[in-house]
C-alpha cells in the first residue's frame, strides 16, 4: 500500500522540485521586501516605522511627508502642497492626489505688477504676499482617511515627536540657510526658529519646532478641519493679513485636493505614467520621450545622442510655455500634445548636425527646492511624490503661532506673459494668475513599467524636475540600475534661456567642442543638482532595489 501512494505522489514531488528551481525565472507576484527612498534619513526611518505598525504604503507616505516637513523645512511642508502618485496593488488602482497650493480668491493677473505694467521684483518670492493657499494638510488628511490602514493620529506621530524634540541641522541646511539668510532674518519668527540669534546655527544644532507640533496635533486629530477651519486658520488668516498678504477664512475653507487621473504613455515597451496638470512633468516627459522613440539612441555617438535629447527637451518646454496650467481654468490639448504623431512632427525638423534656436532670451537661477521620495510595500502598493513650497524656505515668512512656513508658490504662476520666474521659466496666458487657480508645477512622480520590472521616481530641482526624470528614464530604458538612475552626471535644456546647463563632470572637453560646433550654447554648471530617489522592483525574481542621490544626504532602505 505504502508503495502505491509513493508512486502515487511521485509525479507532485517532480513538479514540486520543478516549479522550485524555475521560481527565480517565474513572476513573483509581490515584492520580496519593503523599499523606501528619501531625501532625509528621519524620514526614511519614519516610513518603515510605520510598515511596520502594519501601516501599507500609503500610510507610509503620509508618515513620510509630515516627517519632511519637519526636517526640510527649506524644501517642503504643511505651508506648501505637491503631488501623491499612488497605485493600489490589489485592483491596480492608479490616481494623483493633486494637493497643488491655489491663488487666494483675491488674487488677480496683475497682481506683482507695478503701475507701468512691470513687475515688482522679489513680491512674488518673499513674504506672505508670494504664498497660495497650502495644499498638503488636505493631501495628508485625503491619503489616510481614503488609502490608509492606521489612523491618521498614529502616521503623524514620528513628525510630532521630531518637531519637539528637535533634529540636528546638517551642510545642506545651512546650505539653504545661508542661501536665504536675509530672507529668514526679514520675518521674526522664521529667524526665531530656523536661526540663532539672527544668525546662521551651528552644525549640529537640534532646531525645535513645538508650534509646529502642536498643528500637526491639530491635524492628527481633527483631519483637514483642523487646519483649515476653526482656531487654527483664523491664527493663520489673521497672521498673514497682518503681514500684506490676502488670504480669508474662505480661501482655507474652500481648499479641496482633486484626483486626477495621470498622464500616460509608452516608450520602448515601458508603460509611463505621470503627474497630470497642473504638473507640466507628464505631458513633457511623454513628448520628449515620444520625440526619442523616432531616434535609436543607442547607435549614436554620445554628442550627437546628448544633441538629439537636447531638441526633444527644447521643443517639449516651448509647449509647457504655450499651452500648460490648471485644467480647471484652461482647456489643455493633452491628447494632442501626448500623441506620438504629434511628437513625429515636431522630431521632423531636428536636423542631425545643428542646433534649433530658441526665440528670446531670459536669465535663470539654479532650482534647489522640493522634495521628492518614493514607496513600495511588500503587498506592491506604490507612492511616487514630489513636494514643494518652492524656493528654498518658501516665502520666508512663518505665521506667528502656527510655526507654518509659509510657501511662495504664487511665483511658478505667469507674472506677466513672456516674463521668466525664478527659474527662468516663462509663460503664456495659460498660466496667468487667477483667484483660486492653481499655478503650473514641474513636479515629475512617475512610475515605469514593463512586464518584468517596475521603477518609482522623481527628484526636487525647479526647472530642471523634468529633464532629470527624463534622463533616469533613458537610463533604465538601457536596462541599467537604480544607482544609475540617481547618480548619472545632468544636462538640461528648458527652451529659453537658449542654453545646454550641465553638472561640471556631464561632457568632456572633445564633447563640448562637437556640440559647440552644431550650435549649441554651452553654460557649464559649477555644483551638481538635483536629489532623486528612486525604488525597482524586479517582477521576474521579486528582487527590490532603491537608491538615493549622492548628491544629497538621503536614505534609501530596504526592508
Amino acid at each position: 500500500m505504502m508503495s502505491r501512494l509513493l508512486v502515487k505522489k511521485a509525479p507532485l514531488w517532480g513538479l514540486f522540485c520543478v516549479l522550485f528551481f524555475l521560481s527565480p525565472f517565474l513572476s513573483a507576484g509581490t515584492p520580496s521586501a519593503a523599499a523606501i527612498a528619501t531625501a532625509h534619513p528621519l524620514a526614511t526611518e519614519a516610513g518603515h516605522e510605520i510598515l511596520k505598525r502594519g501601516g501599507n504604503a500609503f500610510d507610509a507616505a503620509v508618515a513620510v511627508s509630515a516627517v519632511l516637513a519637519v526636517v526640510e523645512p527649506y524644501s517642503s511642508g504643511l505651508g506648501g502642497g505637491g503631488f501623491w502618485l499612488l497605485h493600489r496593488a490589489s485592483d491596480g488602482f492608479e490616481t494623483m492626489v493633486d494637493g497643488r497650493e491655489k491663488a487666494p480668491m483675491a488674487a488677480h493677473r496683475d497682481l506683482y505688477l507695478d503701475k507701468k505694467g512691470e513687475v515688482i521684483p522679489g513680491l512674488s518670492i518673499n513674504g506672505p504676499l508670494a504664498a497660495g493657499i497650502p495644499g498638503e494638510p488636505a493631501a495628508l488628511a485625503h491619503i489616510s482617511e481614503r488609502y490608509g490602514r492606521l489612523p491618521l493620529n498614529d502616521v503623524l506621530a514620528p513628525a510630532i515627536i521630531i518637531a519637539e524634540t528637535g533634529f540636528p541641522v546638517d551642510s545642506h541646511y545651512l546650505r539653504m540657510a545661508t542661501w536665504r539668510l536675509e530672507t529668514l532674518q526679514a520675518w521674526k519668527d522664521a529667524s526665531a526658529i530656523f536661526l540663532h540669534q539672527g544668525g546662521l546655527p551651528a552644525e549640529g544644532a537640534a532646531i525645535r519646532q513645538p508650534e509646529l507640533a502642536e498643528t500637526l496635533k491639530q491635524l492628527a486629530v481633527k483631519g483637514a478641519d483642523g487646519f483649515y477651519r476653526g482656531d487654527l486658520a483664523k491664527r493663520l488668516v489673521d497672521g498673514v493679513r497682518e503681514a500684506g498678504g490676502i488670504w480669508t477664512l474662505e480661501d482655507l475653507a474652500d481648499y479641496r485636493v482633486i484626483e486626477r487621473a495621470p498622464v500616460k504613455g509608452s516608450f520602448m515597451g515601458l508603460k509611463i505614467t505621470s503627474a497630470s496638470p497642473p504638473s507640466s512633468g507628464g505631458i513633457a516627459l511623454i513628448t520628449m520621450l515620444n520625440i526619442l522613440q523616432g531616434f535609436n539612441l543607442p547607435s549614436l555617438e554620445q554628442p550627437q545622442r546628448t544633441h538629439v535629447i537636447v531638441e526633444a527637451m527644447r521643443r517639449a518646454y516651448r509647449d509647457r510655455a504655450d499651452y500648460l496650467g490648471d485644467p480647471d481654468f484652461v482647456d489643455i490639448p493633452v491628447e494632442a500634445l501626448t500623441h506620438p504623431w504629434y511628437a513625429a512632427g515636431l522630431a521632423r525638423d531636428i536636423q542631425m548636425d545643428s542646433a534649433s534656436r530658441s526665440v528670446g532670451n531670459v536669465s535663470h537661477e539654479t532650482g534647489r527646492d522640493t522634495t521628492h521620495f518614493s514607496i513600495l510595500d511588500r503587498e506592491g502598493n506604490r507612492v511616487a511624490a514630489t513636494l514643494s513650497i518652492n524656493y528654498p524656505f518658501g516665502s520666508g515668512f512663518v505665521v506667528p503661532g502656527t510655526g507654518v512656513l509659509l510657501n511662495d508658490e504664487m511665483d511658478d504662476f505667469s507674472a506677466s506673459p513672456g516674463v521668466p520666474n525664478v527659474y527662468g521659466l516663462v509663460g503664456a496666458e495659460a498660466n496667468a494668475i487667477a483667484g483660486g487657480k492653481r499655478m503650473l508645477s514641474s513636479m515629475s512622480p512617475t512610475f515605469v513599467e514593463d512586464e518584468q520590472q517596475l521603477a518609482v521616481l522623481g527628484t526636487p530641482g525647479g526647472s530642471r524636475i523634468i529633464t532629470m526624470v527624463l534622463l533616469g528614464i533613458l537610463e533604465m530604458a538601457e536596462g541599467n540600475g537604480p544607482k544609475q538612475w540617481v547618480s548619472r552626471p545632468r544636462f538640461h535644456h528648458q527652451y529659453l534661456p537658449d542654453q545646454i546647463q550641465f553638472e561640471p563632470d556631464a561632457f568632456s572637453e572633445s564633447q563640448r567642442k562637437q556640440l559647440k560646433n552644431m550650435g549649441h550654447r554651452l553654460k557649464p554648471l559649477k555644483h551638481p543638482y538635483g536629489n532623486m530617489q528612486a525604488v525597482y522592483w524586479n517582477k521576474k525574481t521579486g528582487q527590490v532595489d532603491a537608491a538615493s542621490d549622492p548628491r544629497g544626504l538621503g536614505l534609501a532602505k530596504i526592508e
